[in-house]
């Protein structure tokens, strides 16, 4: 078996958005080592009487590891505490002033609280909380070999380093919490439109086989009639009627157990005749009742069910739009069918297919709307307009208008090919 190579470690605040937090961390710790190298030279060696030798080694286990902290703030900390505890042992070697602090100079205080501030924004609190026992452990241990007695000033590190331990953990906790938030919103939102996508294919195919059963029952019918109503039917043309018939009523059997599956108990209102063009009258007439003033222009074509119904539909999804979204505008419907035009350019005479034109405007909303009109495909009812419109081999144009309004706008196919 092949070892699982480890994904090398990111950098603290790697995952933030905007460039300058992302660099944050590095500018920090480059900034600490370069002021705390020579400062802990010459405090030391000045201040302290520290040989300078040592006083240069002790300053750069101290300060240098402080890049190596953007990464792995733990292995930093292995060192940089190491070399704390080294250099207050070799303070016990010298003489210095009594005013001075001990065991940790306050350079040492400073790149210690902000290794403890990496500490917190990486790691776990287990482990937090063990730092800081080392920490307090040393800072108690080491108080028994105070030079000029004990002070309150020992355990200063012990404070600063529980308190920024404290306030980074709380930090990574938040960011973790917000950020797991975020994603769990944005899953939510993918599945809302998932299912809303999949109830509506469900709906479209309970319509369908509406649409469909009701032309292969005539199929049925009138394959099974055909030797009672034509007189003298040759014996093989007899049976190819027989053969259609068994086979549409196979087929309209298979429907029918596909229909059960989509149905289910709360949809007992679907099972009456689908709406179609005749019916867009009422939803205007419902949707003026709301407060909403609509200029319909309608179309008495005799259009195949199919179509027909996703005209329906269409104007339904919009005006619930305009009601929800722009109560009051005022509003235009309007349904046209276009006749086959021949094209003057072709020899062959060839004709543009015959298309129904559904057209929703609506203009702003007299009063503030509650949200925003949808945009680009991100509401639901538009994705289920897109799906009666592709059932269809239509088109749809759908987006807000310069002044504040909204227009849907579908073209869908009347070719009887398209739905044979």
């Amino acid at each position: 078996m092949t070892a699982v190579e480890e994904e090398p470690p990111r950098a603290l605040l790697a995952g933030a958005s905007r460039r300058w937090v992302r660099l944050l961390p590095w500018a920090v710790a480059f900034v600490l080592s370069v002021a705390l190298l020579p400062t802990t030279i010459q405090v030391l060696t000045a201040d302290y009487g520290l040989n300078g030798g040592l006083a240069s080694a002790l300053a750069v286990a101290q300060a240098a590891p402080l890049l190596l902290a953007v990464v792995r703030p733990l292995q930093a900390w292995y060192v940089i505490f190491a070399a704390d505890v080294a250099g207050a042992l070799a303070l016990l070697t010298v003489d210095f002033k009594e005013q001075l602090l001990w065991p940790f100079p306050p350079m040492e205080i400073v790149g210690y609280v902000g290794l403890c501030l990496a500490l917190g924004l990486r790691e776990p609190r287990r482990t937090l909380l063990l730092v800081w026992l080392a920490t307090a452990g040393a800072n108690v241990a080491l108080g028994f070999f105070a030079p000029n007695g004990t002070s309150a000033m020992n355990v200063l590190l012990t404070i600063l380093s529980g308190v920024v331990l404290v306030l980074g953990g709380a930090l990574r906790e938040r960011y973790e919490v917000q950020r797991r938030l975020a994603e769990q919103e944005t899953i939510s939102e993918a599945e809302r439109d998932r299912r809303t996508l999949l109830e509506e294919r469900a709906r479209i195919a309970r319509e369908l086989h509406d649409v469909v059963a009701h032309h292969m029952s005539v199929i049925t019918v009138q394959a099974d009639t055909a030797a009672y109503r034509l007189e003298r039917l040759p014996p093989d043309v007899q049976e190819e009627f027989t053969s259609i018939a068994a086979t549409s009523r196979e087929s309209l059997g298979e429907m029918r157990r596909l229909l059960g599956v989509l149905r289910n108990e709360e949809a007992n209102g679907e099972l009456a005749p689908q709406p179609g063009l005749t019916r867009i009258g009422q939803l205007v007439e419902a949707t003026a009742r709301a407060g909403v003033p609509v200029e319909f222009t309608p179309c008495d074509a005799d259009v195949p069910e199919a179509v027909g119904l996703s005209a329906y539909r269409i104007v339904q999804e919009a005006l619930a739009n305009v009601v929800r979204h722009a109560p009051g505008a005022p509003t235009q419907v309007s349904v046209s069918a276009s006749q086959p035009v021949p094209e003057p350019t072709t020899e062959s005479g060839s004709e543009d297919s015959a298309r129904l034109t559904v057209l929703v405007v609506n203009g702003p909303s007299p009063q503030p709307p509650t949200a925003p009109l949808e945009e680009g495909g991100t509401g639901h009812g538009l994705v289920g307009m897109r799906e009666r419109v592709r059932l269809v081999d239509g088109t749809l144009d759908a987006g807000p208008l310069p002044d504040g309004g909204f227009r849907v706008a579908a073209q869908l196919p009347l070719t009887e090919k398209d739905f044979t």
